[in-house]
């Protein structure tokens, strides 16, 4: 999942699990599903599925928790008209009293065959011309049974004229990616994990490109719109995502997928969380225009990449607290800082080395980030560890104080810390080893393989890292992880030849983002105003407060989230009224003087603020190594990508 601090990725997650004794011996046959999405543009699902069973009890679940969302997300209040028949006849069924995810019901004697019907209300990823499928919506199966030991057969049936895009191989026959009107396209028999792992992207303007097709296995973007232009990318974005496909590969060195589809949907209205990874794809839900010109592509640059590098990180490779059998056992998050903080890492870097970002824009982005971190008061006592055991607590995003509580710091604190270790590598080999020796290392064990899911406890990291360089990594790692640290961890930057300062006026990046919804840490709307590094607010075009900085100016001014500014020094509020307050108090002694409603209640308090306004930038570290600038360097020269015919 791509992380921008306050803003959280993912898509409806909902499904059933049969379990119990009738199922036992009935897993050598495998389940036939049929995904019907005829009427997604009324925001429905339907599904038709024969289960092999025998008689006796059996109990079916939802499932919690689905790999990529690091919280029990799962939606079984979405599903409706659930309908369970065998030879014909109707079967009852009860939800468990005392866990709400499970169901129970009895297959009578001489039943070989469970049919199951059920209806999915879809309130995400969907729009009148474009639809996502995430197969847990629809999936019926047994429980108790590692869900990569459960044979299943999908089918699918699209909206007439609809193209398709998936990681699945369609079976002989039939019109693909395009299916024929009306008809069903059958895929490949899989296993439940698989198939949970394999989203479906359909559309009616819908392409599918060929990215760098002298790589293999073989690479596609497939793009669905609400408009059919939006559909036809612009040669410098395939380009782009082309050496994206040339980057990984040098990088990485291996692969563990048989094909790779990035399943890009450009829309307005197909509103939700809408960027998640998979082993062999990956969802990628945006706005209409962002693929229009390079600054609108900018607040998401990073996004495809950091999806792509999951297929690695995160899903070839996984945590063993992250690898559960089944969807329902509680994941553990303690190792996300790897999972999630290299991919960060890894996906920005790749960014900058395909051409989707500069390398000039990524140390301003670097810089915005790392100065969020180390202006992060919720630091004085929550590690960044902690941010990562209890992910499932901090996914909501914009809250008040967010600060003070901390958010899933352990993407972003997480790529400083593995800028920290890529830059002492450089350093204590003569920028002979790097951190992609690790990577190679670390993700490539087994060389190419298909779709795998091999799972990494702490000491293996550890164990890899010293294999490049010899050095005490344990506590390198647990002393920037485990312990509680009140600055983040700037030493990756300052080796890398640069370090993080504060200006009055935003950096190049920053000012073309201004408006741009790219991060917790930038303005809210074209007005919005970031005060963070001066008085510690950040305000919306209106004036209301988004957050105040603990300890800050105007934490101690009394100010609060939520509230609204209508005054600023005896003048109506706006961006710019703040913007010359801040900047007018620079070496006075008088307040910046605010009138403030909250609650419907109306207060005057004083800023007492005077150091101007102040924004982050890196600044080049004269006569040191530039590391950071051998990081963003390409690994591989440009070519040209390539349309399907």
């Amino acid at each position: 999942m791509h992380f921008r601090p306050g803003s959280f990725c993912c898509g409806v997650t909902l499904c059933f699990l049969f379990g119990g004794s009738a199922a036992g011996q009935a897993q050598k046959a495998a389940i036939q599903i049929t995904a019907d999405l005829s009427d997604a543009p009324r925001k429905l699902f339907h599904a038709e599925v024969e289960l092999p069973v025998t008689a006796g009890p059996l109990t079916l679940t939802t499932p919690k928790w689905i790999p990529g969302h690091h919280a029990p997300f799962g939606r079984a209040d979405s599903i409706t008209g659930v309908a369970f028949t065998a030879n014909g006849h109707a079967l009852e069924w009860r939800r468990d009293d005392v866990d709400l995810y499970q169901f129970h019901l009895t297959i009578p004697t001489g039943v070989t065959s469970l049919h199951a019907h059920l209806d999915c209300i879809v309130t995400a990823n969907v729009s009148q011309k474009t639809a996502v499928l995430d197969w847990e919506t629809l999936l019926i199966y047994p429980a108790n049974t590692p869900v990569r030991e459960i044979a299943i057969q999908p089918s699918l049936i699209v909206p007439a004229g609809w193209g398709v895009g998936t990681a699945l191989s369609p079976t002989v026959g039939g019109a693909y990616p395009v299916p024929a009107s009306g008809g069903v396209t059958h895929f490949a028999a899989t296993n439940v994990e698989q198939l949970q792992d394999s989203p479906i992207l359909t559309g009616a303007y819908f392409r599918e490109f060929v990215l760098a097709p002298e790589i293999s296995p073989k690479h596609f973007i497939d793009v669905a719109a609400d408009v059919p232009e939006d559909s036809n990318l612009r040669p410098a974005v395939l380009d782009e995502l082309a050496n994206l496909v040339r980057e990984a590969d040098a990088l990485y060195r291996s692969h563990h997928y048989r094909d790779y589809h990035f399943l890009l949907t450009l829309s307005d209205a197909a509103t939700g969380e809408r960027t998640l990874e998979h082993g062999q794809s990956s969802e990628n839900g945006f706005a209409e225009q962002t693929f229009s010109d390079d600054i609108q592509v900018l607040p998401d640059a990073s996004a495809m990449p950091h999806e792509y590098t999951h297929s690695w990180n995160g899903k070839y490779r996984r945590p063993v607290g992250l690898y559960q059998p089944d969807f329902a056992t509680p994941q553990q998050g303690a190792l996300l800082w790897v999972y999630e903080g290299l991919t960060q890492y890894l996906g920005d870097l790749l960014t900058a080395r395909c051409g989707l970002m500069s390398p000039a824009q990524y140390r301003d982005v670097l810089a915005m980030s790392a100065a969020y971190l180390d202006n992060t008061p919720g630091r004085l006592w929550r590690s960044t560890e902690d941010t990562a055991i209890a992910a499932s607590l901090l996914r909501s995003g914009n809250v008040p104080w967010y600060n003070w509580r901390r958010g899933q710091d352990y993407y972003s604190d997480g790529e400083l810390i593995w800028l920290d270790a890529d830059t002492l590598i450089r350093k204590m080999s003569n920028n002979q080893k790097t951190l992609d020796d690790f990577v190679r290392i670390f993700l490539g064990q087994g060389g190419n393989t298909g779709p795998l899911i091999i799972p990494y406890k702490f000491d293996e990291v550890v164990r890899d890292l010293n294999r490049v360089v010899a050095y005490d990594w344990a506590t390198f790692l647990h002393e920037r992880i485990d312990k509680i640290n009140p600055h983040a961890d700037l030493a990756g930057i300052e080796r890398s030849g640069y370090k993080l300062i504060y200006t009055d006026k935003p950096n190049a990046t920053e000012a073309s983002l201004a408006g741009k919804d790219v991060a917790y840490f930038t303005s809210t709307d074209e007005h919005g105003v970031n005060a963070w590094y001066s008085i510690g607010m950040i305000l919306s075009g209106e004036g209301g407060i988004v957050d105040v900085r603990w300890n800050g100016a105007a934490e101690k001014a009394k100010l609060v989230p939520g509230s609204k500014i209508l005054a600023v020094n005896g003048q109506a509020y706006s961006g710019d009224s703040l913007r010359a307050a801040i900047r007018d108090a620079k070496g006075k002694t008088e307040p910046i003087r605010l009138i403030v409603q909250l609650d419907g209640f109306v207060s005057s308090p004083e800023i007492d603020y005077h150091d101007g306004e102040r924004y982050p930038s890196l600044e080049r570290i004269d006569g040191t190594p530039a590391y950071l600038d051998d990081i963003t360097k390409p690994l591989t020269n440009s070519q040209t990508a390539q349309p399907r015919p």
